[in-house]
C-alpha cells in the first residue's frame, strides 16, 4: 500500500520526537561553546553519531524485525543478554529516569527559589511527567497523531523561534576552542554524540516505526523498508537542522558567558538574555516536550518487546511497571543517574555502533558465520575494558598493551580492533569455508 504524504510526514515528525530528547538540547549548545571557532568541524563529528548512525540503526532494525533478531546473528544468548541490557540502559535504568529529570533539574530548579524544597518539588514535576507520559503510551496506536499532529509541531516552532530571536537580538562573541577540540574537534564531537544516546535508542525505535507503518496498512516488507527509510532520512535531517541551530547558538555565545558543566546552563543563559524572567517558562516548555516524546517512545518500545518475551504480563501492564519504576529511579537525582550512565554508554555504544552497520552490510557478510560473533565479540571486550580504566580500575599490563591501539585514549580504539576483527573473519570464511550459518541466526524477514 502507497503511504500517502500527510501519513509519511507524521512519521518522520514522530521518530524526530522519538529522537530529540534531554540530551539532544543539552549537547549541542555545549559543543559549540566548548569548541569556539572550531565548531563546524566537530559538528560534523557530532553528526555522524548523533544523526547518521541513529538513522542507519532504524533501518537496521526495521529490516530484521527487531534488535533481537539482529543479535542473534552473533549468538542466541548474546541476543537475550544484549537486548535485555540495552532495553534496561536506555530504558528504566537511564535514558527514561534522565528524560523526566533534566528538564526539571536543567530548566525549572533553577528558576525556584533558594529555600524551595527541591526533593519536593521534583517529586510533583515527575510524578505529573510521569502521568501524562503513561496515558500516551497506554494507547499506542494513536502515538503518531498525537505526536506528530501536536508535540512535535508545537517543539519545532518553540526552538525555531527561539533561533530567529537570538539571531535578530542575541549577544555574541566567539572564544578559543577548548583544549580537545583544539587538538581532535572531529574526533570529540564524534565522541560527544555518544551522549545523546541515539544510536542506542534506534534499536529501540526502528521497531517502533516499522510497526507504525504496518498499522497504517503497509504490509509489504519492502514498502516498510522504503519507507523506514524515508522517515528516517527526513526525521534526520529535522535532527541535523536543529542541532545546528543549537551549536550555532553555544559558538556565537562561547565569549560571552562562562563555560559551565553542560548546555542548559547555555540555553538559560540566552533565554534570560533574550526574553528576561519569562523566557523560563520557554525553556520549561523546550525541554518538557523534548523530553516527553522520547520517554513516551522508550516506554512504548520497551512494553513491546517485554510483552512479547514473556506472556504473563500484557503490554499495559509492562508500561504501567515501567513508569512506576522509572519515576522512584529518577527522585535519585541527575547526577547519580548520569553518574552510571556514562560508564555504561562507553561500554555498550561501540558494540551498538557496530552491531548496526553489521546489520547494514548483512547481505555481503550473511554467508560468513565468524564475522558477527568474532567483530562484535571483540569491540565489546575492549569496550568494557576502556569504560573499566576511565572508572580508574587497575587493569594492569591489559592497560598499557590497550594504550597501544591506534586512537585508545581517545576513545576509539575500538575501530581498529572493529576492522581487524572483520578482516580475520574473512580470512576464516576463506580457509575453513563459507558454510551456512546456524538455523537460528538465519532467521531474518524474507
Amino acid at each position: 500500500m502507497k503511504l500517502g504524504k500527510k501519513n509519511m510526514l507524521l512519521v518522520s515528525f514522530m521518530l524526530f520526537s522519538l529522537f530529540f530528547g534531554a540530551g539532544n538540547l543539552i549537547f549541542p549548545p555545549f559543543l559549540g561553546q566548548s569548541a569556539g571557532e572550531h565548531t563546524p568541524m566537530a559538528l560534523l563529528g557530532f553528526l555522524v553519531t548523533a544523526v547518521v548512525l541513529p538513522v542507519m540503526g532504524v533501518v537496521a532494525v526495521a529490516e530484521f524485525g527487531g534488535l533481537d533478531q539482529l543479535a542473534r546473528k552473533v549468538d542466541p544468548r548474546f541476543a537475550m543478554v544484549f537486548t535485555v541490557l540495552i532495553y534496561l540502559s536506555i530504558g528504566p535504568g537511564l535514558g527514561i529516569p534522565r528524560a523526566a529529570s533534566v528538564p526539571f533539574e536543567m530548566a525549572i530548579a533553577p528558576y525556584l527559589p533558594a529555600d524551595a524544597p527541591l526533593s519536593l518539588f521534583m517529586l510533583l514535576y515527575s510524578l505529573a511527567f510521569f502521568l501524562v507520559a503513561g496515558w500516551l503510551v497506554l494507547t499506542p496506536n494513536k502515538l503518531v497523531n498525537r505526536i506528530g499532529k501536536f508535540l512535535t509541531p508545537s517543539l519545532l516552532l518553540l526552538m525555531s523561534g527561539l533561533f530567529v530571536c537570538f539571531l535578530l537580538n542575541g549577544v555574541t562573541g566567539v572564544a578559543e576552542p577548548q583544549k580537545a577540540y583544539q587538538e581532535v574537534p572531529l574526533v570529540t564531537g564524534f565522541l560527544e554524540g555518544y551522549n545523546t544516546m541515539d544510536a542506542i535508542a534506534a534499536l529501540n525505535f526502528g521497531l517502533v516505526i516499522a510497526t507504525t507503518l504496518r498499522s497504517m496498512q503497509v504490509k509489504e516488507h519492502k514498502d516498510v523498508m522504503r519507507y523506514t527509510v524515508r522517515a528516517g532520512v527526513f526525521a534526520g535531517s529535522i535532527l541535523a537542522v536543529v542541532y545546528g541551530m543549537l551549536c550555532y547558538m553555544g559558538m556565537k555565545t562561547s565569549a560571552v558567558y562562562e563555560l559551565q558543566g553542560n548546555g542548559a546552563w547555555t540555553l538559560r543563559c540566552i533565554v534570560q538574555q533574550l526574553f528576561g524572567t519569562p523566557g523560563a517558562v520557554l525553556l520549561a516548555a523546550i525541554f518538557t516536550l523534548a523530553c516527553l516524546t522520547t520517554c513516551v517512545g522508550l516506554i512504548t518500545s520497551i512494553a513491546q518487546y517485554f510483552s512479547t518475551l514473556t506472556h504473563k504480563l500484557s503490554y499495559r501492564q509492562w508500561a504501567v511497571g515501567i513508569v512506576v519504576f522509572a519515576f522512584a529511579v529518577c527522585n535519585q537525582g541527575l547526577n547519580t543517574i548520569l553518574s552510571v550512565s556514562v560508564p555504561v554508554l562507553n561500554a555498550i555504544y561501540p558494540v551498538a555502533i557496530v552491531l548496526i552497520v553489521l546489520g547494514l552490510c548483512n547481505k555481503w557478510l550473511q554467508h560468513n558465520r565468524f564475522v558477527y560473533p568474532c567483530t562484535v565479540g571483540a569491540v565489546g571486550v575492549v569496550s568494557v575494558l576502556y569504560a573499566l580504566e576511565n572508572l580508574h580500575v587497575p587493569l594492569g599490563v591489559v592497560s598499557t598493551v590497550l594504550h597501544k591501539l591506534p586512537f585508545f585514549a581517545a576513545g576509539m580504539g575500538w575501530v581498529c580492533v572493529a576492522v581487524a576483527a572483520v578482516l580475520v573473519s574473512l580470512v576464516l570464511g576463506r580457509l575453513l569455508g563459507q558454510g551456512a550459518e546456524t538455523a537460528v541466526s538465519e532467521e531474518t524477514p524474507a
